[in-house]
Formats: C-alpha cells, structure tokens, sequence
C-alpha cells in the first residue's frame, strides 16, 4: 500500500513539473493570440502617454543603418540606388517633355541589422515559440505564416529609460568606464533588479503595466570606437533582470546595444536566455539598438513612445525608427 501511495505522489509532482515547465506554452491573453504583449496597448495607456508630452521635443530612438553598422553573426545590409536611364552618375535620358528625373533604390537586407523589433516569431524553446506555436506549423522560407511583424499593431505608450550608466556611476564606478570622452558600462556588466531597481529611485520612477522600457548602458558608440570589441562582449539585461521587468507586464523593453542582453551570457551553455524569457515566455517584445544618449543628456526619463514599424509579410524582425516625444 505505501509503494502504491509514494509511487501516486512522485507521478502527481512529475504531472506538476511538467505544467510548470510547459505553462508558458498558452499565452494568458488566449489559444490563439498572435501579438502577445503589444494586447497591453490601450486606448487609455495611449491618451496617458500623451500627458507625458511637456515640451514637444522629438527624439529619433532608430540609428542610421548602413553598410558599416556592426550585426549579430553573419547578417549585413547592402543599399543600391538606381537612377533612371543607363548611365551610372544618374544623368540617364529624362522623362516626357518636361525631362522628369526619378532615382530608386533596392537592397540586400537581414532585418536584423541596426535598430530592430524581434517579432514573436524570433526565437523559441525546443522549436516551440510563442502561445505554444510550433515551429512546423508557421515557418516557411518565403515567409512566417504566423507571428510575422506585420501584425504587430502600432505601439504607442508611456516610455521609461533607465539610466544604468548615472546609477552604477554612482553604486558601482568599477562598472563605468570613459571610452572617447564617453562614459559607458564595462563589456559583460549585468543588469538585473537590483540595478534597475536602484535606477529606479535614483530617477523617481515607477514601472508600469504597459511601458516601454528602455536601458540606458552608453556602450552603443563603442561600434565607433573599436567595431571588434562591441561585437566581442558588450553590457546587458541579466536573466533575472528580465524576469523582474516582465513581472511588471511592459510591452517592450530595449537597449543601446545589438542583443539587449548581456555577453558573454551569464550562464555557461546557455544561450540567450533574456531572449527566451522575454520572447516565447512572455510575449514581450524586444528592441535592440536603440538611440538613448540625447534622451540621457536632457533626463528625458519618461516620454510618449511612438512606434509603426513597415508591415512587410511575413517579416520575423523589422528595422525600426521609434520615436520619443516629450
């Protein structure tokens, strides 16, 4: 009888280990939700975000991206102006009677290269992505047929940066450096709560559902500086930092960097885990690349976030200009 009892109870734990380790598969917005946390955009977190506007002042949150914009592994971009007629220097035969003139462009582009959003369809766990979608049923060389980012409606909310790099000036110096008269975290600098909780009350800033919440590490203009050592190893979100984020349910959260997390990963064989906690787990978005020394140099701690990515079919991530707006 008490082989029989212990042997019902270590099936009941090993029925509940698997629910707990398989509860991320169903999303909490429903079965069949394809946008995950961009469902946190409302009409009134939007009408909010409009009362953070006090000056006017635009700031562009997307880098320019060119041929020379360092990218993760072996992705590039190639941009190719075309003028009308045959010639090269654009000064082909014009157009009609009034010698109308036209020059267009065409490219060779990874999503993936400057600022970008990663769509839900970015990464997964064991070929399982978002709300339990796995891979088989809505990948394709021609383009995901579920989770694309052309779904992804416009995000517009209230955005927070976090200053890491005014707050760990402060706690931590051993983390700051000076690199080209600019100051900006140690590659490999991890952020996680206490981090973002002390940016937190150093800034008077509270999270709330549905921000957009961006980190502050300085270390973007490193590519400048030495293209080798930004693609090395570079400062970011830990994974229990992005867990305490995503327990305040934003709608994105970015950095001034190519991956958002840090590198090298924190955990030895393992690999972008803030990617899988944010991504698949949670349905957050991430935003990589993203432009925040103006935003630092004004304090421009909160501010309306605006962002309306190209809508092309079946797109996994997207090249991004967000806009700030105080």
């Amino acid at each position: 009888m008490m082989r029989i009892v212990i042997l019902c109870l270590a099936l009941m734990l090993a029925v509940v280990s698997q629910v707990g380790a398989e509860d991320w598969h169903t999303s909490k917005w429903g079965k069949d939700d394809t946008i995950g946390a961009a469902n946190l955009v409302t009409p009134e977190r939007i009408l909010a975000a409009t009362k953070l506007v006090k000056t006017g002042k635009r700031y562009a949150l997307g880098q320019v991206t060119s041929r020379d914009t360092p990218a993760f592994g072996t992705r590039s971009f190639e941009l190719f102006a075309v003028s009308n007629g045959s010639v090269f220097d654009g000064t082909g035969e014009p157009y009609a009677d009034n010698h109308m003139t036209t020059n267009d462009d065409w490219a060779l582009v990874w999503m993936g290269v400057g600022s970008q959003i990663d769509g839900l369809g970015h990464v997964g766990i064991d070929h399982v992505y978002y709300n339990g979608n796995h891979v088989r049923d809505f990948f394709s060389s021609g383009g995901l047929k579920k989770l694309g980012t052309q779904d992804i409606p416009p995000i517009v909310g209230r955005g927070v940066l976090l200053d890491i790099v005014g707050y760990l000036k402060e706690k931590d110096p051993s983390k700051v450096m000076t690199v080209g008269g600019l100051e900006m975290l140690k590659e490999g600098t991890a952020i996680n709560q206490p981090e973002i909780e002390g940016a937190l009350m150093r800034q008077a800033l509270s999270l709330q559902a549905g921000d957009i919440v961006l980190l502050h590490t300085g270390y973007m203009e490193m590519a400048d500086i030495d293209t080798p050592r930004y693609k090395k190893s570079i400062p970011g979100l830990g994974v229990q930092g992005a867990q305490f984020l995503g327990s305040h349910d934003p709608v994105a959260i970015g950095a001034d960097t190519f991956a958002l997390e840090v590198i090298p990963f924190e955990n030895q064989g393992n690999a972008f885990e803030v990617h899988l906690e944010l991504i698949p787990k949670r349905g957050i978005y991430i935003l990589e690349n993203m432009v925040t020394r103006e935003l630092v140099n004004d304090q421009a701690w909160e501010f309306m976030f605006v962002l309306g990515q190209a809508r092309m079919q079946g797109a996994v991530q997207m090249i991004i200009n967000p806009v700030a707006i105080r």
